[in-house]
């Protein structure tokens, strides 16, 4: 179940940056902006915290340059992800990690995933509002529909897709 979860985390992230992208107040709103980081910003957490690489806040929070850098490191982060899902055994997710971030200092690499995958949707639901204030259309993302079909990821980049500051 938790693969599915991570799967469908990153499907569901390259749709609504895909239609984030095209619409180009959307893309270059600076609210969509932060929150879309936000969320990579803690999923880049999670993963080093699980790979036991160490968090340097400073070299990841650096903003993307590009709309285009932005989705490129959404998508290197999901295949990260997944390449070390693909070689996990239950006793590799039931691992403990460690880390001053995590609530109570610790959890285990299974609930790590999950809330990397809780915290995604939610903030997913905030960048639909935001793409709709633009007149945008957010994609359909929900779990269910995915299982129907389970598409991978698409990380598509577009030309011109620079940030505005």
């Amino acid at each position: 179940m938790l693969r599915d979860l991570i799967a469908h985390k990153g499907h569901a992230n390259a749709a609504l940056l895909h239609a984030i992208q095209q619409n180009g107040p959307a893309a270059s709103d600076p609210e969509l902006w932060e929150l879309l980081h936000h969320v990579l910003l803690a999923n880049r957490f999670w993963l080093l915290t699980v790979l036991g690489v160490p968090f340097v806040h400073q070299d990841e929070a650096r903003p993307s340059l590009s709309f285009n850098a932005l989705i490129e490191r959404y998508g290197s982060t999901q295949t990260e992800e997944t390449a070390w899902l693909d070689t996990a055994t239950e006793s590799d997710l039931e691992r403990i990690v460690e880390d001053a971030l995590i609530p109570n200092g610790k959890c285990f690499v299974a609930q790590a995933f999950m809330q990397v995958c809780l915290h995604s949707h939610g903030h997913r639901a905030q960048c639909a509002k935001l793409l709709r204030r633009h007149g945008g259309v957010p994609p359909a993302t929900d779990f269910i529909l995915w299982l129907t079909s389970r598409p991978r990821a698409e990380w598509s980049v577009a030309p011109g897709r620079e940030r505005v500051s």
